[in-house]
């Protein structure tokens, strides 16, 4: 039997598409919920009570939550606390990273060529 001593790797797979967690963000009342869960764990009654909007509301708000895989449900006892997701942003920040990447390679170019041309100009000066 022949033993392999490989490294690990870490490798996560995004099931959620990230215009689904764009969207789920897109509400102002479910930024608040991602804002206030950020502090740690909390329940519905107590987000409820921090927002506007009613119970039945803010549960709807974190089932969409949920399903965007944003936050999470623990439960404790008859307590079931919701708290944030730590990869749940992983899926928009692979999106906005593939822009990010090219934007920065296209800002180096463009960097490059101004350099080049600045170049050009002053040893066009230097001559005259």
């Amino acid at each position: 039997m022949v033993a392999f001593n490989l490294p690990l790797v870490h490798t996560y797979q995004v099931s959620v598409p990230p215009e689904v967690v764009l969207d789920a963000l897109g509400d102002a009342t479910r930024r608040a919920i991602v804002e206030r869960l950020s502090a740690g764990p909390l329940p519905v009654r107590v987000l409820a009570d921090q927002l506007p909007v009613s119970r039945p509301a803010v549960s709807q708000h974190l089932r969409v939550l949920k399903e965007a895989e944003l936050v999470i449900v623990r439960v404790e006892g008859t307590r079931h606390l919701y708290e944030l997701n730590p990869s749940g942003a992983d899926a928009v920040r692979d999106y906005l990273d593939r822009f990010w990447d090219t934007t920065l390679s296209r800002f180096a170019a463009l960097a490059r060529a101004e350099a080049a041309h600045h170049d050009a100009s002053a040893d066009n000066h230097e001559e005259t």
